[in-house]
Order: C-alpha cells, then sequence, then structure tokens
C-alpha cells in the first residue's frame, strides 16, 4: 500500500494506491476454472485516534483500487492509519505521516 498525505489550504488530501487483486469470483483463468472472489470490503483511515474515512467495496472495483479523499482537523506531523479488510479475512494497515505542501 503507498499512502500520500499532504497539507492543503487548512484540508489534509490523502491518496492511497492498495496492492489487490480484486477478484470477482467470475473470470476463468487459462485452464477454464473460476478464479475464487478475492476482494476489498472495507477501507478505514484514522487519524488521532478518530475515524477520518470509512468505505465499503465490493467485487466491482478494478485491481489494485486508487483512493482519494479529503478531511480537516489535522496538520503536518500529525499520522493518519490506513486499514483494509478483505472478503478472506486479509488485512492490511499501514500509517503515514501528513507533509506540508
Amino acid at each position: 500500500m503507498k499512502i500520500k498525505a499532504v497539507v492543503q489550504d487548512n484540508a489534509i488530501s490523502v491518496k492511497v494506491l492498495i496492492n489487490h487483486p480484486m477478484e470477482t469470483g467470475r473470470a476463468k483463468d487459462q485452464s477454464g476454472a473460476i478464479i475464487p472472489a478475492h476482494y476489498i470490503t472495507e477501507v478505514t483511515a484514522t487519524c488521532k485516534g478518530e475515524t477520518v474515512f470509512h468505505a465499503e467495496l465490493g467485487p466491482g472495483v478494478s485491481k489494485d483500487p486508487y483512493i482519494a479523499f479529503q478531511f480537516t482537523g489535522a496538520k503536518a506531523g500529525d499520522v493518519i492509519k490506513i486499514s483494509w479488510i478483505d472478503n478472506r479475512k486479509g488485512t492490511e494497515t499501514m500509517e503515514s505521516a501528513i507533509t506540508a505542501m
């Protein structure tokens, strides 16, 4: 996962790139066997102990999803924590310091 969080005009702009296959469960491999569903179901961002972003995703989202959002109430140097959960109970969490532009 790659995170970029920057202060812009009193708002924090966050861009996240998540490495994930995001398989729908409808595609077939070269042998014709169905590839089992494997996709992110939830993405959550917290800063200073508060949830600043939450999204519920599904199988219709493309491979390696890119998510961008903004929030207020933080400053350069604060840490943002991004977590995701997939339909197979896989998870990843990463933290990144917010930088000044």
